[in-house]
């Protein structure tokens, strides 16, 4: 079971309480012209994800408190959230020493 506490309203429960949202830090392609986002960048922003073994960015939104969503850093190996931050927060040290962002 994950415990995980939203930074936003210290609102503190199991996964159950919580939406899980898929990768963290996933950019939209831009563009001033939507006609000309290019079919590979559309497939990878709705498709392609890491999944890696180790330190992972997700994002995660609190049902059972402010209704808001956030980024939870997991092991997914050990399945420990070490960390939660604002969904407007870069991505911490911790993720960036790891090699990933």
């Amino acid at each position: 079971m994950l415990l995980i506490k939203c930074p936003i309203c210290d609102c503190e429960g199991d996964e159950t309480d919580f939406h899980y949202g898929g990768e963290g830090h996933i950019q939209r392609p831009t563009s001033s012209n939507p006609d000309k986002v290019g079919d590979e960048a559309q497939r990878d922003y709705l498709y392609v994800r890491k999944n890696p073994r180790g330190l992972h960015s997700e994002r995660w939104l609190c049902e059972r408190g402010c209704g808001k969503w956030f980024h939870a850093l997991r092991d997914t190996a050990t399945m420990v959230i070490s960390k939660t931050y604002l969904i407007t927060d870069k991505p911490p040290a911790e993720l960036k020493k790891a090699g990933k962002k």
